[in-house]
């Protein structure tokens, strides 16, 4: 009887990583844009460092990047906030 509850179990607690849709950015300011712009040439290389960002892709969605650099060397980042995402 202890396997129909691990199976059951180890079902629930991989479906807590399942993709869910990500939370928009905040609302800016009228006439501002507070997203950081990702600069021309785009990375190649980042350091291990952790400083995550919440980054906008050019399809609306956001996603979080461990590093500026990381997220800009993604070509789909149109720009991102410092910081972690809302709900991510």
């Amino acid at each position: 009887m202890g396997r129909p509850l691990a199976v059951i179990l180890i079902l629930l607690l991989a479906g807590c990583g399942a993709s869910q849709p990500s939370a928009p950015l905040p609302e800016p300011e009228p006439g501002v844009n507070p997203l950081v712009q990702c600069s021309s040439p785009r990375p190649q290389v980042c350091t291990m460092e952790y400083n995550p960002v919440c980054a906008q892709l050019a399809d609306g969605t956001v996603s979080v990047y461990s590093s500026p650099c990381n997220a800009c060397a993604d070509d789909s980042v149109t720009g991102y906030l410092p910081g972690a995402c809302a709900d991510e």
